[in-house]
């Protein structure tokens, strides 16, 4: 009885799925898709982990990109005690990780930005197989209340670049975005136009869960959502958009300035800056035949 019933439940959740779109139904919060790049972090993972290639025999970022020139990952990142692990995490018995800003937080010469974002290691800007064929990214948000954002100013926390950096395929941002009359309290997901494709409010005290898959044959992009410990749901039918370019994943936070048209080079920051965002369950599918691991 159990067994039929949970077959007729895998049946209704599957053929309900809007769009024509089909994805697997997990009984259990793990992935049931082949992984591409793997962000998820053990839970025997240390800081110094971060500073080295493939650092603990594990790690999957590149310890070079993108941070302040004078600090390391081990200072930068955090392995946060959380009341419950993200969707994603509490299966795999993996870890949170929180990406923190502070005022050293300038990479290269980018006077205007504070920015500390994580990129694959194996994610090459040219050829890599995360730019190629039927993608999703899966991560999750949790606020931290003893760093929040400043959300009067610009976010990206989430987004693909190109691999000219003539701009990003897509920006899953957050904040007051310059030049543009939308709430501040919102995660959004953008397009490479700074158009908004999808918007939900940012919720204090619960992990919310995102995926995005990227078809970057037929060039669309659908973003996925879910609360808690709550299963992914379609948020949004796929969207025709330009995902040519190639390029690169990158996950954390970039913060925009204030009171110039010259955001890269110039502008109002605070000073003494302790901003950070909790990440968890970061891994990027293979989603061919409209996999999608809810």
């Amino acid at each position: 009885m159990r067994t039929a019933t949970f077959l007729a439940l895998v049946a209704s959740v599957v053929s309900a799925t809007p769009y024509g779109h089909r994805f697997h139904a997990l009984s259990k919060a793990s992935n049931s898709c082949p992984v591409v790049f793997d962000g998820r972090v053990p839970a025997n993972a240390s800081l110094t982990d971060f500073d080295t290639e493939n650092g603990g025999g594990w790690n999957p970022y590149n310890p070079g990109y993108v941070k302040g020139n004078n600090i390391t990952w081990s200072e930068i990142l955090q392995l946060p005690k959380t009341d419950t692990r993200s969707r994603f995490d509490a299966s795999a018995g993996s870890l949170p990780l929180e990406v923190t800003i502070s005022d050293e937080s300038i990479f290269m010469k980018q006077f205007g930005f504070r920015r500390a974002g994580l990129q694959f290691a194996k994610d090459s800007n040219e050829g890599s197989p995360g730019s190629e064929g039927v993608k999703t990214l899966h991560f999750s948000i949790l606020q931290d209340e003893s760093r929040p954002l400043n959300l009067s100013h610009e976010y990206l926390n989430v987004w693909h670049e190109r691999a000219d950096y003539s701009g990003n395929q897509f920006q899953f941002q957050s904040g007051t975005l310059i030049g543009q009359n939308l709430t501040g309290n919102t995660w959004k997901l953008l397009d490479s136009e700074n158009k908004l494709l999808w918007d939900v409010p940012m919720i204090k005290d619960v992990w919310q869960n995102f995926a995005i898959t990227l078809n970057f044959d037929q060039n669309t992009i659908q973003a996925w959502y879910s609360e808690g410990g709550k299963p992914l749901r379609v948020a949004t039918q796929p969207i025709a958009r330009n995902l040519t370019g190639d390029g690169q994943y990158q996950i954390g936070v970039l913060k925009k300035p204030t009171g110039t048209s010259d955001v890269v080079n110039a502008g109002y920051q605070e000073s003494n800056l302790n901003e950070g965002l909790i990440y968890g369950g970061i891994f990027l599918e293979d989603s061919k035949n409209g996999c999608v691991s809810v």
